[in-house]
């Protein structure tokens, strides 16, 4: 068998085409481009694995598997001769070939033959989002996970985990698991759902219709995102605040909204735009939720603009700051917070009520 080069064939994506025995496809200029360099990696990760189990799989194979365009793919091929250890010589790099019937094989260099060596810290945090997973609902590779977390939680040893070890789970109550299961298979078949959706921003209760599309986990919680019947928008609902859920008995057509990896805040063209001056003990806001600007100041604060839906949040989130965050705009949220703050106090005066 005759293989060329991927530094050669692979490096001209229409070439690796001609070699597949295809006629070279072509896209509008629009569409093409490998994307940024988040992208490409999170392809390249997905990619290199199984083609090393599947040596010789074809080109087109892989495109269709992992919804790539072929151009892309081979880019992306091409990217790993740059992958290596000094002194970066024949040896010591990753070696890809496109042979002519379109075949890939990846050859990787010898360290990665060699045991994968963990910092205490990069253990621990595998071993975190491990249990995450594990935690999952409908994880089909549970077993072997929890094998692998095992021997993690077993070499990091009780010195390490302390409290830890043994009694880490994610998941949540029996309610909250079974709120999962509902919507996953809701997702599954395209069914709109009836929910009972407590917001804790307004300490509401509300009743609507959602046509769920996504599932995912971010800083510790599971989010649903759907198209609102009642707003008539895309909404992220966090699923522990979900009180109940059914099937609405009809079906809908997916909007393709994004799921992993997307903002927990959609901004819609009816927030409200609030700006607060931040302490820098509270800078925190700044980096945990979407702003439009911030801007700093001489003396260390910051000021910070960001969209809200609804202003009752933003009012519990600057009595929570204290001290540490004033509003410069709206002025009803001023006076909401300065409302706030003395009833609070006034309830505080009171003490206890009295049984």
């Amino acid at each position: 068998m005759t293989r060329a080069r991927g530094s050669t064939d692979a490096a001209d994506p229409q070439t690796a085409a001609t070699a597949a025995g295809r006629e070279p496809t072509r896209r509008p200029r629009a569409e093409r481009g490998p994307g940024t360099a988040a992208t490409r990696l999170r392809r390249i990760l997905a990619v290199v694995p199984y083609v090393i189990r599947h040596p010789g799989v074809r080109l087109r194979d892989l495109s269709a598997l992992f919804d790539l365009h072929e151009n892309d793919l081979a880019q992306d091929l091409n990217l790993l001769f740059l992958a290596g250890v000094p002194p970066y010589g024949p040896g010591d790099l990753i070696d890809v070939e496109i042979d002519e019937d379109g075949g890939v094989w990846i050859g990787m260099a010898e360290y990665f033959a060699r045991p994968l060596r963990l910092t205490r810290a990069e253990a621990m945090a595998l071993y975190l989002r491990g249990k995450a997973l594990v935690g999952s609902t409908g994880v089909e590779e549970s077993a072997a996970i929890g094998s692998a977390l095992a021997k993690i939680e077993q070499e990091l040893g009780p010195d390490t985990l302390g409290a830890l070890a043994g009694r880490v789970a994610v998941g949540g109550t029996p309610r909250h698991e079974a709120t999962l299961q509902v919507l996953r298979a809701a997702i599954r078949d395209q069914e709109t759902v009836a929910v009972e959706y407590y917001a804790a921003g307004r300490d509401e209760l509300s009743s609507r219709e959602i046509d769920p599309e996504q599932l995912f986990t971010a800083i510790g919680n599971w989010y649903v995102v759907a198209w609102d019947h009642h707003s008539g928008e895309e909404r992220t609902f966090r699923a522990d605040r979900i009180r109940s859920v059914t099937g609405a008995g009809k079906r809908f057509e997916r909007r393709g909204l994004a799921g992993a990896g997307r903002p927990l805040y959609s901004p819609t063209v009816s927030d409200v735009r609030v700006r607060l001056l931040l302490a820098p003990a509270a800078r925190w806001v700044a980096e945990y939720y979407i702003t439009e600007s911030t801007r700093e100041r001489a003396d260390g604060r910051i000021e910070v603009l960001f969209p809200a839906r609804d202003l009752e949040w933003v009012v519990k989130l600057v009595l929570r700051l204290g001290g540490e965050a004033e509003v410069l705009a709206p002025a009803d949220l001023r006076e909401r917070v300065r409302d706030a703050a003395e009833q609070t106090l006034r309830r505080y005066r009171r003490g206890p009520k009295q049984g």
